[in-house]
């Protein structure tokens, strides 16, 4: 059975214009897809490890190529059990808004415990950095108050959607598909606007995922 694993990266829940564009996707995907397992990480219930004390130390061990004590081990079981728990899905589903021109704090956190050495991307001096999560597509769905894309005038400014490309291709991306709902800020016009906009381009792209 495949699974789609779905990660919410928006505290607004009911009032959030990319997580209602992405329960649209889940919707039209579960009926074009009715044997596949949806998985939701909200990341604001998610208790995500901390990276300090015998986390951090433990990650440095494997670095270092080095043993690790009880307690560290103890406490990586977490993390392994995050990167195991990502590197199982067949699909990915990200909602995301725009923070300070960049992600939410627990989104950036989840990707700082499950982007590690070894289990989502390697290092050789003959190959360089390769991504281990490979052959799997995700669908991004960003959402901002501004205007951001091509020709906005604010596209230096745009930290979020260029983040989310980059980490997901380095550790072995390669087929991103982005969604941009915006400007959600403007006017309620152009905000609906954009956001049938959006329903209607993930209605298709659940279709063929």
């Amino acid at each position: 059975m495949s699974e789609l694993l779905y990660i919410e990266a928006s505290p607004r829940k009911k009032r959030s214009s990319s997580i209602l564009v992405a329960h649209t996707f889940l919707d039209a995907y579960s009926l074009s897809h009715p044997d596949s397992r949806i998985e939701t990480c909200d990341l604001w219930s998610k208790d995500l490890p901390r990276f300090d004390g015998d986390v951090i130390d433990a990650k440095y061990a494997i670095m270092h190529g080095q043993s690790q004590s009880e307690a560290q081990r103890k406490s990586w079981r977490a993390v392994e059990q995050m990167i195991s728990d990502f590197k199982k899905a067949n699909l990915y589903l990200f909602s995301i808004p725009m923070w300070n021109f960049g992600i939410p704090y627990p989104l950036k956190h989840y990707f700082d415990i499950i982007v590690q050495p070894s289990y989502t991307f390697s290092f050789s001096p003959e190959n360089g950095y390769q991504g281990l999560v490979t052959g799997k597509p995700a669908v991004v769905i960003y959402s901002r108050g501004g205007a951001y894309g091509a020709g906005s005038g604010g596209e230096a400014l745009d930290f979020q959607k260029t983040y989310m490309e980059t980490i997901l291709k380095f550790i072995g991306f390669t087929e991103i598909k982005s969604i941009v709902i915006e400007p959600t800020l403007v006017s309620e016009e152009l905000k609906e606007k954009s956001i049938q906009s959006a329903k209607e381009e993930v209605i298709q792209l659940a279709k063929i995922l």
